[in-house]
């Protein structure tokens, strides 16, 4: 049920609660500037900590390039104003040796994907100033301001070739018949008709149109038109539903695009993750398949400096959304396929090919941190250019300069120079320094400790800020998404550990089995055993910390989204009393009506083992035996459940079965239903209520 964001960020999120930077919109249009909120309160000041006011006033940075020359960066920032109910996102330019960020666009509309011209000369970007999304160009210090495409509807996401000679962008284009086609004389119908599965997909229906892929010549004027290169097909590229525009690339001699989609209809689609890597020839128009036979996703094709080899992000097994991600490479003149990474037991992201062409550098995710690490094609030999306790969630690569995005559980992402032989990072944005002189972190602290089965597990701790080891203090377990998602050094905008802290309370954050970067057996432990192992990894990491003399062991909450939903759920029928609150959200209460409801098929047929219909099948009979719904006789502790009525990975009806079922049992219980939100709750308003109701459960029945 992972998902992947816009940026090559390859941290799972899916399921998860977590997503440490709001997508840049592609749509949104603003009539008149918007006046973000910057500047702290005295009161925010005088109370020092973290508030969910406070955390909407944080810059949020996003996407960013290098200049070839490795002398500068661009890079956007994303703010908020609470009174508009809506953010903002401006492009922004800075030297890599330091100094201040000079804003190179301004509040009246969205400005965002910003990338060099070939020749290192302009600064091409996306912008809504026209109504649509239209690409634009100016120079670095932000004049000569032009428009460079008029495409009807607008465009989701560019690329320059590389000689500088086209251009590629993506649109939707209408494929499919819409009801209003079916039936011309029943205009002011509402009606969705259709005959075939992914009818909707994550937060968004299916309206007839597909994401295509186009190319027109460059440098002749305004673009009005391209050419489609997928012509009458009914399926994404870039892939629905992240779209991300980094499985896209052009060859180093601008005659060839690569690009990653599952061509797939209906049913096979929602039950397939068969994606693979096409190229596409922009003189003869033909199209080839270079990872045909590989039945699980292959997606983000990279070329080699000299255009002779392709790399790729590969995985095995069909179905499996969490397998490893492999790194494969690909000579393009003989057709041999080379597996890079078959001898580490880690995930390969953000690939990008050394300037030589003899090595690649990607991001992997090792016991619960995020670091990029260097292979050389040859040798197969690996190396981590980076190690520390944080997440590096993006990187670039330029003349020998070396820049990425740093996040930690007590910092949101800046960009930092990291010196390529020593690992030394120089930071170089301090977008958020005004917040971090007047807010006090909580210490974060790592445990190992061990399971029913022996084994040593991660559990991060978060402790309240100014904490006092002669006090008592209230604990939250933190139940993670996903289920394959670790917790690692995360920031994040919503369900952030240190806002929990904030409020008084210790947070206890295990990477219980199924996540990521503790090796490939922990991380697919966990499909098929939902009910089994992660949960008495759960109960040994909170019962492990409530043995503290610093823990009120009588004042225990779990709280979790999406996984951590159904994790909520199901230990409410099992915890023996442990827990005083629960929060559940956006979870699975009904295994039953979750694998009926959902619409990316192939997660529960590969997590819960199968169908609930196939009776022969011990895995998924077990699975949906042991649904949380089966154990709601059980529960006893106060639960607050949370939805978003857009949200169509886990149905927003799952959690108001859990209410019902709380409230005609006469368990103290309350229902927070966003109508307009999603898996995800991203309006600053709604955010902000969404924070207050959090709290106000946990301190009414913890405090």
């Amino acid at each position: 049920m992972n998902t992947k964001p816009t940026t090559k960020i390859f941290t799972v999120m899916a399921l998860s609660a977590l997503i440490w930077s709001c997508q840049e919109s592609k749509k949104e249009t603003m009539t008149e500037p918007i006046t973000p909120d910057t500047q702290l309160t005295a009161e925010e000041i005088s109370k020092g900590v973290l508030t969910p006011e406070v955390m909407w006033k944080f810059g949020r940075l996003g996407g960013s390039q290098l200049s070839l020359d490795g002398k500068s960066i661009i890079f956007t920032i994303t703010r908020y104003s609470m009174e508009a109910n809506k953010g903002v996102t401006n492009i922004y330019i800075m030297p890599v040796e330091g100094g201040e960020p000079v804003e190179l666009t301004n509040n009246s509309t969205n400005d965002f994907s910003p990338q060099w011209t070939p020749d290192g000369k302009r600064i091409g970007f996306l912008s809504t100033r026209t109504n649509d999304s239209q690409l634009w160009e100016m120079n670095p210090d932000g004049t000569g301001l032009v428009q460079v495409t008029n495409i009807a509807e607008g465009i989701n996401s560019f690329l320059y070739s590389p000689k500088s000679d086209r251009i590629l962008y993506a649109k939707n284009v209408k494929i499919d018949k819409t009801p209003a086609d079916l039936h011309p004389d029943m205009p002011k119908a509402n009606v969705r008709i259709t005959e075939n599965l992914m009818y909707r997909h994550w937060n968004a229906w299916r309206d007839g149109s597909f994401s295509h892929i186009f190319f027109a010549p460059y440098g002749n004027g305004v673009i009005t038109e391209g050419k489609d290169i997928m012509q009458g097909e009914a399926w994404d590229a870039p892939m629905s539903s992240s779209f991300d525009e980094t499985e896209i690339t052009w060859s180093p001699d601008g005659k060839t695009i690569a690009y990653t989609c599952k061509k797939l209809y209906g049913r096979e689609y929602a039950v397939s993750t068969d994606s693979d890597i096409y190229l596409y020839n922009v003189e003869d128009g033909t199209t080839k398949n270079i990872t045909k036979g590989m039945v699980g996703y292959d997606k983000y094709p990279v070329f080699s400096p000299d255009g002779s080899m392709i790399a790729w992000q590969s995985m095995e097994t069909p179905g499996y959304e969490s397998d490893k991600h492999r790194l494969f490479t690909m000579n393009l003149e003989t057709g041999e396929k080379v597996y890079l990474t078959k001898n580490i037991d880690q995930n390969a992201d953000n690939i990008i090919w050394g300037p030589c062409g003899k090595n690649i550098l990607f991001l992997s995710g090792v016991v619960g941190t995020e670091q990029i690490y260097a292979i050389n094609i040859e040798t197969q030999e690996a190396k981590a250019l980076t190690q520390g306790q944080h997440n590096y969630i993006w990187f670039g690569a330029a003349s020998g300069v070396l820049v990425g995005q740093k996040m930690k559980m007590s910092m949101a992402p800046e960009l930092f120079k990291i010196d390529f032989k020593t690992g030394k990072e120089t930071q170089l944005t301090f977008i958020n320094k005004p917040i971090y002189d007047n807010i006090k972190m909580g210490e974060v602290q790592q445990r190992w400790v061990k399971t029913t089965d022996g084994k040593n597990m991660l559990v991060q701790v978060v402790l309240p800020p100014n904490f006092d080891a002669t006090k008592k203090y209230p604990a939250i377990l933190y139940c993670q998404g996903g289920p394959q998602s670790t917790i690692s050094q995360f920031w994040s905008y919503r369900w952030n550990l240190q806002i929990m802290a904030a409020n008084g309370y210790v947070v206890v954050a295990p990477n219980r089995r199924g996540v990521p970067s503790f090796g490939q057996a922990w991380n697919a432990q966990i499909s098929g055993d939902y009910s089994g192992q992660n949960i008495k990894d759960y109960l040994s990491a909170i019962d492990d910390v409530a043995r503290e003399p610093w823990i009120d062991a009588d004042r225990l909450g779990a709280v979790g989204a999406s996984y951590g939903g159904y994790s909520v759920y199901y230990l409410a029928g099992m915890h023996q009393k442990r827990f005083k609150a629960f929060i559940a959200h956006n979870g699975m209460f009904n295994f039953e009506s979750f694998y009926a409801s959902t619409e990316e098929t192939f997660f529960p047929n590969h997590d819960f083992g199968g169908a609930y219909w196939d009776k022969e099948n011990k895995t998924a009979q077990r699975t949906f035996a042991n649904s949380p719904h089966k154990l709601v006789q059980n529960w006893d502790t106060p639960i607050l459940v949370v939805v978003g009525e857009n949200d169509f990975r886990i149905a927003y009806t799952e959690g108001l079965q859990a209410f019902n079922a709380a409230q005609l049992q006469g368990v103290p219980s309350k229902l927070l239903v966003f109508p307009n939100e999603t898996h995800f709750v991203t309006k600053p308003q709604n955010a902000v209520v969404w924070q207050r109701e959090f709290f106000s459960w946990l301190d009414r029945w913890l405090k």
